[in-house]
């Protein structure tokens, strides 16, 4: 059952997780950076659901080109 699983896939699946999640992380401090606002008290505190909304939007499309890059 195991045969088919190679050293070097189960590496790089947690090598291109990693450096996924990292660039995701260094999004997530570029929108901080740049947004004149705290993007966390405004969603936390403030119930800000359309700016929850669009990060979350901004999340998914940074995941779907990383993950196209990764692929190619």
């Amino acid at each position: 059952m195991f045969e088919a699983i190679q050293i070097t896939e189960v590496v790089s699946t947690i090598f291109f997780t990693l450096l996924g999640l990292g660039l995701l992380g260094l999004c997530w401090l570029a929108i901080n950076i740049i947004s004149p606002f705290s993007i966390r008290k405004e969603i936390e505190e403030d119930h800000n659901t359309s700016l929850a909304v669009l990060i979350s939007s901004v999340f998914i499309a940074m995941s779907i080109i990383i993950a196209a890059v990764i692929v190619s």
